[in-house]
């Protein structure tokens, strides 16, 4: 790829694995009294099977607001999908019927949201919820999805399962709910499980079981994961390859190893030196931190979207630059501009 290729260009398959998912300069604005956010402005990249993949940014930068629109869960009004291809397994998610993409979710494509409280149905009992999935997308008789339901929550670690089915969410821990959410998504035996934020609600101990048993389950069944996350640790721990998102773009995009050696966008750079590591645990030497705020989607500023909070500004950051290819990344950076 040439110096300041275009965002339509298809992003480079690392894994040796067919594309699952790939998305192609997904546009997804918000309109309002105020102006357009566009919260989603030229994303594109690619999901191989087996393969985890990261989206990692600030709160605001875009990466939930990514995962919906791949499963056209964006409530219109007030957001839409303005343009763009979500082509999965040969088809565009977008422009499918209604009844189709119903088909898709939760099926083919499942989602582990962040809080769980605010996703299980309170009036419901967890295993009626996982039950419903499986007699929509599979056709099995109660009976039997229950049956499935009780040996979906043994698998993810929920002791007595035959007598958790019975439990409302609010009977449940956390940790408990997060693991019903990943049986969820795991029910109908998914390509593609879209992981947004999956261990934000739960305290450090259970985040690490979380992590520990998606890691596990997803090795077992070679599903693909798409991860959304603020947090580097998890992506360190999980992915292959990771996207950095800032104000509704991809800033940065290289293998996990890579990035973690070799962070070229200012602002990824930013992100990893604002990590604490055990070397400073006993001394007196503060986290560096980016400066300023993620800017508002309705006030950007002109030209690098970054520049007002960058230590490396100077004049050619007016304009926008595309992504570039240097050894391996995409950064979208005057910097390597050569």
């Amino acid at each position: 790829m040439q110096n300041g290729a275009s965002d339509r260009a298809p992003w480079k398959v690392v894994s040796m694995n067919p594309v699952l998912l790939q998305v192609e300069d997904l546009r997804t604005y918000f309109y309002a009294d105020r102006g357009v956010a566009k919260a989603v402005d030229g994303v594109s990249f690619t999901v191989s099977s087996g393969e985890v993949v990261a989206i990692v940014g600030e709160s605001g930068c875009g990466k939930s607001v990514t995962a919906l629109s791949i499963l056209r869960l964006i409530p219109d009004p007030p957001g839409r999908i303005v343009s763009g291809r979500v082509i999965f397994k040969g088809q565009n998610l977008i422009t499918m019927t209604d009844t189709a993409i119903e088909n898709i979710r939760g099926n083919d494509i499942a989602m582990v949201f962040q809080e769980p409280m605010t996703s299980l149905n309170p009036v419901f009992r967890v295993g009626e919820q996982i039950a419903e999935v499986l007699q929509r997308h599979r056709h099995l008789s109660r009976q039997e999805a229950l049956h499935q339901t009780v040996e979906g929550l043994r698998r993810v670690g929920i002791a007595s399962p035959e007598e958790r089915v019975r439990d409302y969410p609010h009977q449940m821990s956390g940790g408990m709910r997060q693991r019903v959410m990943i049986a969820m998504a795991l029910a109908c035996e998914p390509s593609l499980i879209i992981a947004d934020e999956p261990t934000t609600a739960v305290d450090v101990t259970i985040q690490a079981q979380v992590l520990d048993l998606m890691r596990q389950l997803q090795k077992e069944s070679g599903v693909s994961v798409l991860l959304i996350t603020h947090d580097l640790g998890v992506v360190a721990e999980m992915a292959q390859q990771v996207l950095v998102m800032y104000a509704g773009r991809v800033v940065e995009s290289a293998g996990v190893l890579d990035l973690f050696d070799r962070p070229l966008h200012p602002y990824t750079q930013g992100l990893m030196h604002s990590i604490p590591a055990l070397a400073l645990a006993d001394s007196r030497t503060r986290l560096e931190a980016i400066p300023g705020v993620v800017p508002s989607l309705y006030d950007l500023p002109l030209g690098c979207k970054f520049s007002d909070r960058c230590p490396r500004v100077f004049d050619r950051c007016g304009s926008e630059p595309d992504l570039i290819e240097v050894d391996g990344h995409q950064v979208r950076c005057w910097l390597y501009d050569s």
